[in-house]
Formats: structure tokens, sequence, C-alpha cells
């Protein structure tokens, strides 16, 4: 599905700072692969390249046969917005709306009708385990459903890839679980691939492979243990 080549990047400070050293990967359609390493390795650079949000120094991402990096900023926004979803480790939820207006929101922005956009997310969100908390705005919720409204989010326009930037980092380890064991059974029941950065080996161990980066490269990319 997508195919890595000669990825780097280099940030011009001062000085020039090379982040990522000549990544080369490829991912297959319906894979949960989990991106692993320690802070400062790149993983979050390698994820934004990887979903367009920002331009490699030099290299390559192609999805299926297309070379993203040869679109300009307007196509380039238009594919982002239509093929892939997004999870951050922050959910940026709007607080002044509920959960299905918040998980909606990516629909009405494509023109969908209030109606036909609200009974997707209803739909959505009750796969997520929040059929009852749809009228909820995200200061009535807990870290952990916050969190399953940004997964829904992130799946409303049904992307052929999802994103997830330490989706897990900042919720306790029992929620932790949860959430990644969510994200699990989507990608199972829907799917749709996942690329997951995140430092915890435990949950990185349940993916269907890890892929180990170190000092901008990648050291290993491996099978997770059954």
């Amino acid at each position: 599905m997508i195919k890595i080549t000669n990825l780097t990047k280099i940030f011009q400070m001062p000085q020039p700072l090379p982040i990522l050293k000549g990544i080369d990967l490829e991912i297959t359609r319906g894979e949960l692969l989990c991106i692993v390493g320690a802070s400062g390795v790149g993983k979050s650079t390698f994820l934004h390249l990887l979903g367009g949000l920002d331009r490699p120094t030099s290299g390559a991402v192609e999805f299926e046969g297309q070379d993203l990096f040869t679109l300009n900023d307007n196509q380039l926004a238009a594919f982002r917005n239509r093929r892939i979803g997004f999870v951050f480790q922050f959910h940026h939820l709007l607080p002044e709306f509920t959960a299905m207006e918040n998980a909606m929101m990516p629909l009405l922005i494509q023109g969908q009708t209030w109606d036909e956009a609200a009974r997707v997310a209803a739909d959505l969100l009750s796969k997520v385990g929040l059929g009852e908390r749809l009228s909820h705005r995200p200061g009535e919720l807990s870290g952990g459903e916050q969190q399953r409204v940004a997964v829904a989010r992130a799946l409303i326009l049904k992307p052929n890839l999802v994103l997830a930037d330490e989706p897990t980092g900042n919720l306790d380890s029992h929620t932790a679980d949860d959430v990644f064991a969510l994200m699990k059974d989507l990608n199972k029941q829907l799917g749709h691939t996942f690329v997951l950065v995140t430092h915890n080996e435990k949950l990185a161990a349940q993916a269907d492979r890890i892929v180990r980066m170190v000092d901008g490269k990648i050291l290993e990319a491996q099978a997770a243990e059954p």
C-alpha cells in the first residue's frame, strides 16, 4: 500500500539538524504497525511526512503508486483530507460541541448534510462504546472517552490510512490498554491500515509489526510476538 524510499528530513536551524536519515519501509494494506523508539529519534517527524503534514528534504512516500510529494499543496491537502485520518496524543476536541458534533465535523466540512453526518457519527460512536454519550461535551467525558471521540472523528471519512501519534500517551495504563484495544478491534473490523507511534513496548507487542527507530534510522522491522 505504501512504499517509503530514502526519506530524509533536515531542519534548517542556525545549523542544519538532520532528523530522518534515509528511511526505507513498506506498509501493507490492513496491517497494524507500531513505531517505537526513544524521544527525539524522529518518530513524530516520520509520521507527519507519512501523512503529508510536512514535506521531506529528500526521498519519496508512494501511496498506491502515487508519490505524495509530487502533488502541489492544494492537491496534497485534498489527498490528506480524503484518504488519511489522524489521532494525536491530545484529542483536540472542540469544547463547545458535543461528542457527536465533534465526530461529525469532518463530514460537515466535506459538505454532508447535518442529518446524514449525525447518523454516521452516532453509528461510529456506538462502535467505539459511546452510544450513550452522544450529547456530552468533552468536559463531561473521561480522558479515555475523549480519545474515543477523537478516534471516531479520525475514522468518519473512512480513510485508507489512520496515523496515531502517541494516542495513549496522555492516559493512565488501564485506559491506554482500552484505547489501544479499541483501535486494534477497529483495524480488524473495518480493514483500515493503522500506523501508531508509541513508547509503550507492551502495547506495541500487540501490533502486527514493530518498527524500531534509533537516531533517525530504522534499526529493525519485525513481526510482533503472537
